[in-house]
This record gives structure tokens, sequence and C-alpha cells, in this order.
């Protein structure tokens, strides 16, 4: 894994969805309702909704609306029903690409999605035709711009935490856990001072894939395009993206 950072990849993604704040609000929607509807509506007990609302607070997302989606999920409110699924396939460049969607329109988001791929030079494969290529991990980022945390320091408390990897990209250290370990991990960190930029339990490519030019470009416009699906929830691919 070290050379290659998740971390700036999602910053780059980030700052380019900053005016799609529709779109953000709706996805945080999705994951509340997913974490609420698997693991109950308790904040303390279900830490995949805890991550799921603090993440949308900190997109600024109303209360009301994050209130509002737990009681969807968990029956108190009415509305409509989220399936999800996951649909895997190749990029230009063989590019290999896994999409996890959810939605209330199973069609609809089928079609979209195979619409996305064809467009831009890519092919939906089998479910299991990519998702060899991926390691489930928790990964959590410790920002580091000011280089204040000191590298022996964050190692010896990451490995306390139950950290198994711990990479220094220079202006932020990104960490790997078992996904079983991934909050434990964090309430560790938080506990010894570290602010969490970012966490999740995710998927990591095994190998990353460098493209041309050209079939970089077709790469990045397949991902822009499948972000523009409100059913999208997370797109996970083994591009190396160029600086």
């Amino acid at each position: 894994m070290a050379g290659h950072s998740k971390w700036k990849n999602i910053q780059k993604r980030k700052n380019a969805q900053d005016a799609k704040k529709g779109k953000i609000f709706m996805r945080h929607a999705k994951d509340i309702y997913i974490a609420a509807k698997q693991g109950g509506d308790d904040l303390g007990t279900n830490a995949a909704l805890r991550a799921a609302v603090e993440k949308a607070k900190a997109d600024n997302m109303p209360n009301d609306n994050i209130d509002r989606n737990i009681k969807k999920a968990t029956g108190t409110l009415d509305g409509a029903t989220y399936e999800e699924i996951t649909y895997e396939g190749y990029g230009p460049g063989g590019v290999a690409v896994i999409v996890h969607v959810l939605t209330d329109n199973k069609n609809r988001t089928a079609a979209d999605i195979r619409h996305a791929f064809k467009k831009n030079g890519g092919n939906l494969g089998e479910n299991g035709s990519v998702s060899f290529m991926f390691n489930r991990k928790g990964y959590i980022v410790i920002e580091n711009a000011d280089g204040s945390t000191d590298e022996d320091t964050i190692t010896l408390d990451a490995l306390e935490a139950g950290v198994e990897d711990i990479v220094n990209q220079e202006d932020a250290y990104e960490l790997y856990t078992e996904p079983d370990n991934f909050q434990e991990a964090v309430d560790h960190l938080t506990a010894n001072g570290y602010e969490i930029a970012d966490g999740e339990v995710t998927l990591i490519p095994q190998n990353y894939n460098q493209l041309s030019e050209e079939d970089e470009e077709k790469m990045m416009n397949l991902i822009d395009t499948l972000e523009e699906s409100e059913d999208v929830q997370d797109i996970h691919h083994n591009l190396e993206e160029s600086n």
C-alpha cells in the first residue's frame, strides 16, 4: 500500500464535489438510513450510524434530516424501502471498478450504471469479477500538514490501537486496520488526542493500474458520470491517478 495515497485522491474528489451539496446530503441520508436499518438507532452502540451522522454533520446536514432518516430506517416514519446492490466491472484500460448503490428502484439504477460504463469505455462484469482484487480494511487519516505529529510517536500509538499498517504521506498519516478493529482504533487514537480527518471501513486495491493520459481522462469521466447518480453510494477502483 505504501506509495499510493488514497487520501490525496479523496481530497481531489471532495474538492470537485463541493458544489453538489444537494447530492451530498442525499448520500448522507442513505448512509444514515442503511446504518440505522442494520444496527438500530442507538448511536452509542451502533458505530456505523455514529460515523454516518458525524460525516453528515461535518457537511452541515440539518439535524431534522438526520433524525428523519433514522426514523424511516427503524420503521417509525413512512418512506421508501431501499435495497443495497453492488456492481462490478472494468473501466477504460482495464481498471477494476466496484460500485455500491442504495436504491428504491433497481431497474432504473441498473440501466443508469450500465449506461455510465458503456458511455465511458467500460463494461460491467459478473459478481466477483473484480472484487478479489480488493481487501476490506479499516482506513483512518490523521493530517500532518504542519509536521507537528512525530512519526515514532504516532506509530507507537497506532500499534497500541491495533493498527496493522501506517503510511507517512508527508502531509498525512494513513492507517489501516482489520474491519472489526476499526472503531476501537478510532476511539483509542481519539482518546490519545489525535484528530481523525477521515475514516471508514472500505475496499483497498491490492495493486494499482496506471493509464495513459487519454484513458485516465475517460476513467475520470466514468467516475463523474457514476457520481451524478443519486443512487450511487461508493465507488472503488484501482486507478493510480497522476498528479
